[in-house]
């Protein structure tokens, strides 16, 4: 029954945003009402659950999405995007732009939250694919590859982590296999498709001269724009700020949780949290493209009111999403699913894949499927022996597939990249699935290999 109505929840709130055109955030909203009663949910406690679930998103994701769009668009407006575009098409040129962007997003992916990532990256690659008078998806769906991939494979993201430390699996294998997985992941589900998506999407591959959640990109003369050296370091100082404490507590406190909370290890774990690091990073952001470049604080103050703008309408509808998965979880959806795969016979490693593909698809979390399916495999693990390595690699492939219209990251890519959700399901959807697949494929060949 669980099953039906999340089917139909899904079919309705697609039928009000592409056929009715209604707002997307009150289509979310009805939907998630409509599909808590249809789970038979005590209607005294749907409200309380939808407002959970658009308050769990809105705490987390506020501050990352306002101070990450605030400081994209100060290294914008100085023209330090613009800087960084020119000098990555001079040093790459149009040809290995895609490696360009892989390469960088590779490296954020590995210390920043996927929707960090995706905030500080989209300004500069736009700004590259618009210098290079090249479609934006051409660039985008690479970085997208690159930041799912890390955020499925490789510790110390928060899923890979919570899910190899549930597995007892060793964190230094899961790093390593991991790494060795996501590049080939990475290639096919980047560069790769991104060939084959503009031959059945061509519409989405058309050259854009400005985003809304970005808004109008200046032109400058590149003598007038800040250096690349301070424009990168403004870019990437979350990452910087992020990847020091993650190190930091890798290498000393050894992943301790008790350490976290004492002298000079408290005052690192604060500085890695992303509210944090982004607080820090807007700061210095305001003086190296603001009063740095003779800016006024008034005209600071324009920049980061145009920045607020552009993202409200996201942080909204994201929530509205949030609100749906939380009715699907507070609605027994992930339980179902436990009861349903619980005798099913197959391969340990694509027994925890399929699992994890299953609640990502019913959930929309990915790290709520990773969790939830580690709980689900590990008494398997323990009965056939199976490397824990590498089932945990197996949960994280299956967490990211099939990404759709309950998950956030379905709706960010959506507004960020101003497609339709006909053209979200065919990229982006489509492009989870695909490194989802080749994800397990690298697990099952690893595996082959080492046993």
């Amino acid at each position: 029954m669980q099953f039906l109505v999340l089917f139909l929840g899904i079919a309705l709130l697609l039928f009000l945003i592409i056929k009715v055109k209604m707002n997307t955030f009150v289509a979310l909203v009805l939907t998630a009402f409509v599909v808590a009663l249809g789970l038979g949910m005590n209607p005294a406690d749907v409200a309380t659950t939808i407002t959970k679930g658009i308050g769990n998103s809105m705490g987390d994701l506020a501050i990352v999405f306002g101070f990450g769009a605030m400081i994209g668009r100060l290294v914008s407006d100085a023209g330090g995007s613009y800087r960084i575009s020119e000098t990555l098409i001079g040093f790459f040129g149009k040809n290995k732009l895609q490696l360009a962007v892989v390469i960088a997003s590779f490296i954020i992916g590995m210390s920043m939250f996927f929707e960090v990532g995706l905030v500080l990256l989209t300004p500069i690659i736009f700004a590259v694919a618009l210098e290079a008078e090249i479609p934006f998806l051409y660039l985008g769906i690479p970085m997208l590859a690159a930041l799912s991939t890390t955020q499925a494979f490789l510790p110390p993201q928060p899923a890979p982590t919570a899910v190899t430390l549930a597995m007892g699996a060793n964190i230094g294998k899961v790093l390593i296999f991991g790494i060795i997985a996501a590049i080939p992941t990475i290639i096919i589900a980047g560069p790769l498709f991104s060939r084959l998506a503009k031959k059945y999407a061509p519409e989405a591959f058309e050259v854009k001269r400005e985003l809304p959640a970005l808004g109008e990109m200046k032109k400058f003369n590149l003598d007038e724009t800040p250096g690349f050296g301070i424009s990168m370091l403004t870019s990437l100082f979350p990452v910087i700020f992020m990847g020091a404490s993650t190190i930091y507590q890798l290498v000393v406190m050894h992943g301790s949780k008790a350490a976290e909370r004492h002298g000079f290890n408290a005052i690192m774990t604060m500085l890695g949290t992303p509210t944090v690091a982004m607080l820090a990073s807007l700061l210095f952001a305001m003086w190296a493209m603001g009063s740095h470049q003779k800016k006024t604080m008034k005209e600071i103050g324009n920049t980061l009111n145009e920045a607020i703008k552009s993202v409200a309408v996201l942080l909204m509808i994201i929530s509205g999403g949030a609100a749906f998965k939380q009715v699907l979880l507070d609605g027994g959806v992930g339980t179902a699913i436990q009861h349903a795969m619980a005798h099913v016979n197959l391969s340990p490693i694509i027994l925890a894949w399929l699992i994890a593909v299953i609640l990502r698809v019913a959930l929309g979390s990915a790290a709520v499927a990773s969790l939830t399916a580690a709980g689900l495999v590990m008494p398997l693990v323990a009965a056939t022996h199976a490397d824990p390595v590498m089932i945990t690699l197996a949960i994280g492939a299956g967490s990211v597939a099939a990404s759709h219209v309950n998950d956030a990251g379905f709706w960010m890519v959506n507004e960020y990249f101003e497609l339709s959700v006909k053209q979200t399901l065919q990229i982006w959807t489509v492009l989870e699935t695909v490194l989802s697949v080749v994800g397990l494929l690298m697990v099952l060949i690893l595996n082959a290999i080492v046993h």
